[in-house]
Order: structure tokens, then sequence, then C-alpha cells
């Protein structure tokens, strides 16, 4: 299942084109409008709003989360995994409660470029593709550890070693 979670607003084309590539590279997969209207380019009130209502979800779900005031800009595209589902998006602050709150959690730039990257629509053309590759089982290609510090419920740390190491977990 993919969760979208933007604060593109109830109207016009954005959240429709971002479903478009998820039906294209994901066919049958279903798709939950969690918010389409999180705080208007503001990423610390909305960590807020995804960390509250992600826990309804089951585990392996794979939230495609936009707000992102500095598309276009050196913010990275990051991918996560926390407590058994995944996040993708900016890595502004949008995730940082998900990831406090986690038992255990792991954090990745995304390398990967599409063919075609629109300086404004990174949702549509970068982290689409990257939340269906995740939810088809595939990885991003030429993804790689950062920030990557596996928390267990020890609170040792670890590095985490590969990309393809987890996702040999996923069905």
């Amino acid at each position: 299942m993919i969760a979208l979670f933007t604060d593109f607003g109830l109207h016009g084309p954005y959240t429709g084109q971002m479903k478009a590539v998820l039906h294209q590279m994901a066919p049958g997969i279903p798709i939950i409008d969690l918010f389409a209207d999180a705080p208007v380019g503001n990423p610390k009130a909305s960590a807020y709003l995804l960390a509250a209502y992600a826990a309804w979800f089951s585990v392996r779900t794979v939230f495609l989360c936009v707000v992102d005031p500095g598309v276009g800009g050196t913010r990275p595209s990051i991918f996560i995994e926390s407590d058994s589902r995944w996040y993708i998006g900016p890595g502004n602050g949008l995730f940082e409660l998900i990831q406090r709150r986690a038992r255990e959690t792991r954090s990745w730039d995304i390398d990967w470029k599409p063919k075609h990257l629109s300086a404004s629509f990174h949702g549509r053309d970068l982290f689409a593709p990257v939340a269906a590759m995740l939810t088809c089982g595939d990885p991003p290609p030429a993804s790689h550890d950062t920030m990557a510090q596996i928390v267990g419920q020890t609170g040792r740390m670890t590095s985490a070693k590969s990309f393809t190491s987890i996702t040999t977990a996923m069905p």
C-alpha cells in the first residue's frame, strides 16, 4: 500500500500526476490519500501530523510524502525505514519525529535520478518512482547509506550495510 501525504491542496493536477506515475510503475497497488492539505510549505509542522497518523497503517506501508518548500535546492532526497514502514520525500525535517519515535530506523540519500527531473516537481519525477520501486520490492537504483544508523531496542547503534539486505524482508 502507498499512502500519499502532501501539501498540494485539494485542487489541481499534482496529486493526480503522482498517482499516474504510481499506477504505471506499481499497477494494482492500493493508494491511500492520507493528506493533501498538510501545512503548506511547513515540513516541521507537517512532521507532527505524519507521525500522528502513520502508526495507524500496517507495516510495509510506503508513505510518499511531499512538503517541500526547498524543491530543487540543496536539501537531500531521502527514503527511510522506520519500524518496518517506508517513507520517501525531501530531507527537510518532515521525517524527524517519525525517526525520533521509532524503535528502529534507517535512512538513505536517493542518488538515482530519472531521465527527466523537473526543477519544481520532485514528487512526480523522483519520489513517486522511488515509492513504486520500494512497493514492488525493488531497491532504488544507485542508492547508498547516509545517516545510516540502526538504532535497535537496546539503544546500540550500528551502520546499515546495504539496501539489498533489507529488501529481502519485503514480500
